[in-house]
C-alpha cells in the first residue's frame, strides 16, 4: 500500500511538472529577476569582504551574517523567481508556501543579515527617520502588518490584486515593508534600539500568532471557494498573466482549460490545504523565534543570578 501511494503521488507530480513546462523558461525560472538577486549577492560581497575597510571600517562581518544574507537572497528567489512563484498562481497552497516565507522569513534573515552599520545609515536618513520610528514603534508594527495581511486575503482585495501587475507588485512591496518593521523590535542588530524586555516580545509575538490564525481559521474553515484568482478561468488566466510572459500566455490559451489542469487537489481542498499550512508555518516559525528569545534571555539571567567568580584559585 505505502509503495503504491508513493508511486501514485510521484506520477501526479511528474505530471505536474511536464504540465507546467508549456508555460515555458521565462515563466518558470525568472532569469532576469536571478540576474538581479545575483548583482546584489556581488555587491553584498564587496562591500563586506573586498572593500570592508571602506564601506564597514573596523566592523567585521561575521559568518552568521553572511549566511543569513545569502539565505536570504536564495529563498527570495525561491519563492519569487523559481516554478514556486508560478505554481502560487495556480494553486492556494503553493501562494500560502510563498506568503509565509516571504513574510516570516525572509525579513529575519536580511535584518540578521545586513550590518548594524548599514541600518544604522538608513534609519538616519532625514527622509526615512521619522517613518522608520514610528512604524517600528512595537504596537503600530504589529497591528499594521497583520491588518494589512488579514485585508490582503480578504477575496475582493485578494482579487484586484491578482488582476493587476502593478497593484500586485505594490501590494508586495508594502507587506514586505511592513513584515520587516514588525520583526524589527523583536531582532534588532542595533543594540541601543533593542529595548523590549523579553516578555514583551514573547507577548507581541504570540499577538501575532493570533491574529494571523483567525484569518487562516476563516480560510479553512469556509464552506464555499472565496478567491474567483483560483475557481474563475477568466480570473486565473488574469492571475497568470502576472507571471507568464505575455507572448507565451497568447500563444498557449486555447491549450489552457483552467487550475484543475495542474492541481490533483479541487479548489476547495486546496483552499484548505492552504489555510492549514500558512497556520502550521508561521507557527513553526514563530515557536523557533520564541525559543531564541526565551532561552537568550534564560541564559542572561543565569549569568545574573550566579555569575562566574572573578578569582578561580589555582591549584597545582
Amino acid at each position: 500500500m505505502y509503495n503504491s501511494n508513493w508511486t501514485y503521488e510521484l506520477e501526479v507530480n511528474l505530471i505536474m511538472w511536464l504540465q507546467l513546462q508549456i508555460f515555458g523558461f521565462r515563466a518558470l525560472w525568472s532569469p532576469y529577476f536571478l540576474t538581479f538577486l545575483a548583482i546584489v549577492a556581488f555587491v553584498y560581497f564587496f562591500m563586506t569582504i573586498v572593500k570592508r575597510e571602506k564601506f564597514l571600517g573596523d566592523e567585521r562581518i561575521t559568518r552568521n551574517q553572511q549566511l543569513f544574507f545569502y539565505g536570504g537572497i536564495i529563498l527570495l528567489y525561491i519563492v519569487k523567481g523559481s516554478p514556486v512563484d508560478l505554481l502560487s498562481h495556480i494553486m492556494m497552497s503553493a501562494h500560502m508556501v510563498q506568503t509565509a516565507t516571504l513574510y516570516f522569513i525572509i525579513p529575519i534573515f536580511l535584518i540578521r543579515g545586513i550590518p548594524a552599520v548599514w541600518w544604522e545609515k538608513v534609519i538616519a536618513l532625514p527622509v526615512l527617520k521619522p517613518i522608520i520610528k514610528f512604524f517600528t514603534i512595537p504596537l503600530i508594527s504589529l497591528a499594521v502588518f497583520n491588518s494589512l495581511f488579514a485585508m490582503y486575503h480578504l477575496p475582493l482585495i485578494f482579487d484586484f490584486t491578482k488582476a493587476n501587475q502593478v497593484v500586485h507588485t505594490s501590494t508586495t512591496l508594502v507587506l514586505f515593508v511592513t513584515a520587516l518593521f514588525m520583526w524589527w523590535p523583536l531582532i534588532t542588530p542595533i543594540k541601543r534600539l533593542d529595548t523590549l524586555q523579553p516578555l514583551v516580545k514573547m507577548g507581541y509575538l504570540l499577538g501575532s500568532i493570533l491574529m494571523v490564525s483567525i484569518a487562516c481559521a476563516l480560510i479553512i474553515f469556509a464552506r464555499d471557494p472565496l478567491f474567483d484568482a483560483y475557481r474563475s478561468s477568466s480570473a486565473w488566466m488574469q492571475a497568470m498573466a502576472l507571471c507568464v510572459p505575455g507572448d507565451v500566455l497568447t500563444g498557449i490559451t486555447d491549450t489552457l482549460t483552467g487550475v484543475e489542469m495542474f492541481s490533483p487537489l479541487s479548489v476547495q481542498e486546496d483552499q484548505q490545504l492552504g489555510g492549514i499550512v500558512m497556520m502550521l508555518y508561521q507557527q513553526v516559525i514563530y515557536g523557533f523565534v520564541l525559543a531564541w528569545i526565551f532561552f537568550g534571555w534564560f541564559s542572561k539571567k543565569n549569568l545574573e543570578t550566579d555569575p562566574m567568580p572573578e578569582n578561580i584559585p589555582y591549584y597545582k
